[in-house]
C-alpha cells in the first residue's frame, strides 16, 4: 500500500502550505519527548539576555529544565516572584524555533505565557520604547500554517490582552494595541509591503507572533505579548534609532510582563 492510499484525507495544493493536516496526531510529540515540571504553571519568553543574565548575577534564577538545539543549551530557569513559581526562558528569535520552544514549555505543563521583547515599526511617529500590545498577528510565516488552517491573521487572547492592559494601566504605562505583522524575512521588508501591511492595521514588525499564537491556539494554552517599539522600518531607509541600548526600558518591560503572566 503507497502513503498516498494510507493517508487519503489529504490533498496537493498549489502552495505546500496550504495543505493543513486536520490530524492530531504527528511523528514526534513533544509530550512523549519532554519531562513535566511540576508546580509550575507560568512563564515569561524574554527576548533580553541582558535582563536574564542580570538576573542570574543577582541568584534571583535557579535551573529548572534544560532545553536547546544544535546551537547549544537553552536553560530553563524559576524564580520566585508575587509568591508564586514563574518559569524564565530565553525566547528564541524566528517562528520555527519559537513554536518548537513553546511546544517543549506546554509539554513541560506550562500553560501561561507572557513574551516580552521588540518589534520594528511602520509608524516613525511612535517613539523607541513606546509599547504595543498585539491583538492579531498577519501570518507572513510558514509555521503557524501547520497548527492552524490557512488564513491571513491569528487572532490574540482576550483574557491575556486584559491581564496585559490591566497590569499596563495599573502602573500607568502608555501603550498602543494593534495588529502586528510577522514575517520570516527581514531582508525583505520592502517599502511596498509595509505599505500594504500599514494599510491592514500593523503599526509592528517581528518575526514570531503569528507562530505563537498559532501554537497556543492549538495546544490549549494561553499566551500574549508585550512589544516595545525599536527600530524604524516606515520609511525607504531603516532608522536603527539605538533601540537595543535600553537596558533600563528592557527590565522594566521583562517585569511588567512577569506581572502579567501571574494575572492569566
Amino acid at each position: 500500500m503507497t502513503d498516498s492510499a494510507r493517508f487519503s484525507g489529504l490533498q496537493r495544493q498549489v502552495v505546500p502550505l496550504l495543505e493543513y493536516d486536520h490530524s492530531r496526531r504527528a511523528v514526534i510529540e513533544p509530550a512523549n519527548l519532554i519531562e513535566p515540571v511540576s508546580g509550575v504553571r507560568y512563564c515569561v519568553l524574554c527576548y533580553f539576555n541582558k535582563v536574564i543574565t542580570k538576573l542570574l548575577e543577582k541568584g534571583s534564577l535557579s535551573p529548572l529544565a534544560m532545553h536547546g538545539s544544535e546551537m547549544g543549551e537553552l536553560p530553563l530557569y524559576q524564580m520566585q516572584f508575587q509568591e508564586k513559581c514563574l518559569a524564565v526562558v530565553q525566547a528564541p528569535v524566528g517562528a520555527p524555533f519559537a513554536a518548537a520552544l513553546l511546544e517543549e514549555l506546554i509539554a513541560r505543563g506550562i500553560t501561561q505565557f507572557i513574551v516580552c521583547g521588540g518589534c520594528g515599526v511602520l509608524d516613525r511617529h511612535i517613539s523607541v520604547g513606546h509599547l504595543l500590545v498585539p491583538t492579531s498577528a498577519v501570518r507572513d510565516e510558514g509555521t503557524s500554517f501547520h497548527y492552524l488552517p490557512a488564513s491571513r491573521e491569528v487572532a490574540a487572547f482576550p483574557l491575556a490582552l486584559s491581564a496585559i492592559t490591566r497590569v499596563l494601566d495599573g502602573h500607568s504605562v502608555p501603550y498602543l494595541l494593534t495588529k502586528t505583522w510577522t514575517t520570516d524575512a527581514i531582508y525583505r521588508e520592502t517599502p511596498a509591503k509595509v505599505a500594504l501591511r500599514r494599510d491592514e492595521g500593523c503599526l509592528a514588525v517581528e518575526m514570531e507572533a503569528s507562530a505563537y499564537l498559532a501554537v497556543a491556539h492549538y495546544r490549549g494554552a494561553l499566551l500574549g505579548q508585550i512589544l516595545y517599539a525599536g527600530d524604524d522600518v516606515s520609511g525607504y531607509d531603516w532608522d536603527h534609532r539605538g533601540w537595543q541600548d535600553r537596558e533600563e526600558l528592557r527590565e522594566q518591560v521583562f517585569w511588567l510582563a512577569a506581572e502579567a503572566c501571574l494575572q492569566l
